[in-house]
C-alpha cells in the first residue's frame, strides 16, 4: 500500500473558499499519484462501512483535486422533475455552510456500485448508469392495516416535498452539509396504518447483480443491504425519506429514487434505493452490526464521547476541504432527539 502521510492539525493550511467547478475528477488524481490501489476494498472487507476508504485518507485526496470531469447521472423517473425545487423548512438551520454540490454527488459509499478491483466511492457515479430506476415501488409488509406494494409516483400526490437542510456524519469521521428533498418518514408510516404492536421498522435495499458491480463481484456480503429504526426514531420529526438533493431529483449514485437521512446517526444508517419496508415487534438485524456486532450497534447515534473501537470519534472533517470541526452529540440534534435515550 502506498505511504500517504497525512498532515498535523498545526500544519494545515486554513481553508479558502472554492468554486464547486474546480472539484471533480478524483481518479485522474490517484492515477497520477499511482494511489489506485490504495483504497481499503483490496484489504479485509470490514475495514469500512461508511465508505471505501478511510476517511482522512479520503479528505487528503479532496484537498489535492482540482480537476474537471463529468457530472452526476441524470434522473429518470417520469414526472419528478415537476416537484423540484421544494419549499424549505427552515425549522432545520445548520452551523456550517452546504457542501459543494459535485462532492456531495460524487462522493458515495453506495457499496452496490463499487467494483472491488481498484475502483472507490470517487467512481460510484460511473458505475449507475445502467440502473434502471424508472417507475419505482416498494413492498410494505409486517405490522400494519395496509400491507402491499406502492408506488413512489402515487406517494408523491399524498405526501408534499419540502427540502431541508441537514448535517450528515459518517462513523470514519468525514462529515458534509447536505440539502435533501423528500417527506418526513412519519408521514409514510402513518399511509401504511401501523399496528400498536408495532416496534421496529426494517427497511432492504436494491440488490440487481445484473446491474450492480458491487452486488456481483463483493460476494462476501450478506445482500440486500438492510437496516431499521426503533419505532419512535422512526416517527421522530427529523426521520426524513429523501427523493431529492440540491434542489433536483435525487441522483442514482445517492441513493434514488428514495433513500432515507437520519441525521443524528452515523451514515450507514440511512440505507439507500428502499424497496421494502417491514414494521415488526422485534429489532431486526442490520447489515454492518452482522458483519462486525462490536464496531456498528443497532443504535449508531453520533456522539463525541461513544469512541469507534479503532478510533476516536471526538472531531470530524468537512467534506471537501477537510475543515475540522468538534463533534456534536447527536450530531448538534439533541434538542429533537436525546429524549429517546435517557
Amino acid at each position: 500500500m502506498a505511504n500517504i502521510i497525512l498532515p498535523k492539525a498545526w500544519q494545515k493550511i486554513a481553508p479558502v473558499p472554492t468554486d464547486e467547478g474546480i472539484w471533480r475528477d478524483r481518479r485522474e488524481v490517484l492515477k497520477k499519484l499511482g494511489l489506485m490501489a490504495a483504497g481499503s476494498l483490496l484489504l479485509p472487507p470490514l475495514l469500512s462501512s461508511c465508505g471505501a476508504e478511510g476517511g482522512e485518507r479520503l479528505l487528503a485526496k479532496a484537498q489535492t483535486s482540482q480537476y474537471t470531469g463529468p457530472g452526476p447521472k441524470e434522473f429518470d423517473f417520469p414526472g419528478m422533475l415537476d416537484l423540484y425545487p421544494a419549499v424549505r423548512n427552515e425549522r432545520y438551520p445548520l452551523d456550517r455552510p452546504i457542501s459543494p454540490e459535485y462532492d456531495a454527488t460524487h462522493h458515495n459509499n453506495f457499496y452496490e456500485f463499487i467494483n472491488p478491483r481498484g475502483e472507490s466511492i470517487y467512481d460510484v457515479y460511473k458505475e449507475v448508469g445502467d440502473w434502471d430506476t424508472r417507475d419505482w415501488s416498494f413492498e410494505a409488509s409486517g405490522l400494519l392495516g395496509k400491507p402491499g406494494k406502492y408506488d413512489l409516483a402515487d406517494i408523491l400526490k399524498k405526501i408534499p416535498l419540502e427540502e431541508r437542510s441537514y448535517r450528515f456524519r459518517c462513523v470514519e469521521r468525514w462529515s458534509m452539509a447536505v440539502p435533501w428533498t423528500g417527506f418526513p418518514l412519519a408521514s409514510l408510516l402513518k399511509l401504511l396504518e401501523p399496528d400498536n404492536k408495532a416496534r421496529y421498522v426494517r427497511f432492504v435495499s436494491a440488490s440487481n447483480p445484473n446491474q450492480m458491480i458491487g452486488v456481483r463481484k463483493q460476494d462476501w456480503y450478506p445482500w440486500p443491504y438492510f437496516e431499521g429504526l426503533r419505532m419512535e426514531e422512526a416517527m421522530n420529526e427529523l426521520s426524513f425519506i429523501a427523493t431529492g438533493i440540491y434542489g433536483k431529483p435525487l441522483p442514482r449514485q445517492n441513493g434514488a429514487p428514495m433513500r432515507l437521512v437520519v441525521p443524528w446517526k452515523y451514515g450507514y444508517k440511512n440505507i439507500k434505493a428502499i424497496v421494502r419496508i417491514e414494521l415488526t415487534d422485534e429489532q431486526p438485524e442490520t447489515f454492518w452490526h452482522k458483519l462486525s456486532p462490536k464496531e456498528y450497534p443497532f443504535e449508531s447515534n453520533v456522539h463525541p464521547d461513544v469512541s469507534h473501537p479503532r478510533w476516536s470519534q471526538k472531531t470530524e472533517r468537512m467534506i471537501p476541504d477537510g475543515d475540522p470541526r468538534p463533534t456534536l452529540p447527536f450530531n448538534g440534534y439533541g434538542d429533537f432527539v436525546a429524549g429517546m435515550y435517557k
